[in-house]
């Protein structure tokens, strides 16, 4: 059915989604440098859960903390909410950044997308080869099959500057040895990151405070979508592959749909229609401030969006009925 002008989220979801990434937040900054990475996760999980399910929406799942063999809860293809309301689509990651929320390091966040439903791509939990800049420049200035050197210097190019003064954001993983070469070799700089590749997308939006221009390589196809929706509200471009480099996992994609494993997919593709995204920090990073707790108050920090007003909000939170968590 042809969709109205008026057709979209009710921008009251706005506020209720805020109040799922801090539910998520607060329990797993309970956990913070304890080393047990499934502990935390699993807190962030039962909170998130618990408070979608409180909102009024139809929802599935279609990016998750696993597939449904694979999950005890939140996994892809659940249906959460109240049952009434709005359809929609769902992607979160109650942690990101599980083994930073363990150590107690920088950028981990509570993480959650809405969009209408048939908006958000449903896709297995793999890996995705992703690149993204963020906003103000020429559509295709990036692309993914494009050598990495060529990419650094037409983002350089169009921001005016020497090579030697872009930084590319990477995740610090074996699979990248080559990649971070080829980078170097341009002359530009690299912040590699240990975990948490849905902060360093963001990163790139606002390069004057986080020092990223672009983000290269990959990571979870989850955090790609996430990702993805983060962009459509706050502005920049983004392309994504899913590495289905086996039969099980072509398997897998094909019964979600997916009929071409060499697809490149544009932001849009992604995550496209009328989209939310919030985020709660869970440790102190560039992007937010961590949860903190004192004697009768909790203190969040949150970021949310909607793509359709471009409307970003930061939401400074002091909550003092500590019940509620």
């Amino acid at each position: 059915m042809p969709k109205t002008p008026q057709a979209g989220l009710d921008r009251i979801l706005t506020l209720e989604l805020v109040r799922v990434t801090e539910r998520a937040a607060v329990a797993a900054a309970r956990l913070r440098g304890r080393g047990d990475e499934k502990a935390a996760d699993q807190v962030a999980v039962d909170a998130m859960r618990s408070e979608l399910n409180r909102l009024p929406i139809q929802g599935t799942v279609v990016i998750g903390e696993g597939e449904r063999d694979e999950a005890p809860m939140l996994y892809i293809g659940e249906e959460v909410g109240v049952g009434e309301g709005p359809e929609v689509d769902i992607a979160l990651d109650p942690l990101e950044g599980t083994t930073i929320c363990a150590k107690n390091l920088p950028n981990s966040l509570a993480v959650i997308a809405i969009a209408e439903r048939g908006s958000l791509l449903y896709a297995p939990d793999v890996y995705m080869e992703k690149i993204a800049v963020g906003p103000g420049y020429p559509e295709g200035i990036v692309d993914l099959d494009a050598p990495a050197a060529e990419n650094i210097e037409a983002v350089a190019k169009a921001k005016g500057v020497p090579v030697s003064e872009i930084t590319a954001c990477i995740l610090d993983r074996p699979r990248h040895a080559r990649l971070i070469e080829e980078v170097r070799a341009t002359g530009a700089a690299i912040r590699l990151i240990g975990d948490g590749d849905v902060a360093g997308v963001i990163h790139t939006t606002d390069p004057d405070e986080t020092g990223i221009d672009i983000y290269m390589g990959i990571g979870g196809a989850p955090e790609g979508v996430l990702a993805a929706a983060a962009l459509r509200c706050i502005g920049g471009q983004m392309q994504g592959r899913l590495q289905l480099n086996t039969e099980e996992k072509v398997a897998r994609a094909a019964k979600m749909g997916i009929s071409d494993p060499a697809k490149v997919y544009r932001m849009e593709e992604m995550a496209s229609g009328d989209v939310l995204f919030a985020a709660t920090g869970v440790t102190d990073g560039n992007l937010l401030a961590g949860v903190k707790f004192a004697r009768d108050s909790i203190q969040t920090h949150t970021i949310v969006m909607r793509s359709s007003s471009g409307t970003v909000r930061e939401i400074k939170a002091r909550h003092q009925d500590l019940d509620k968590f």
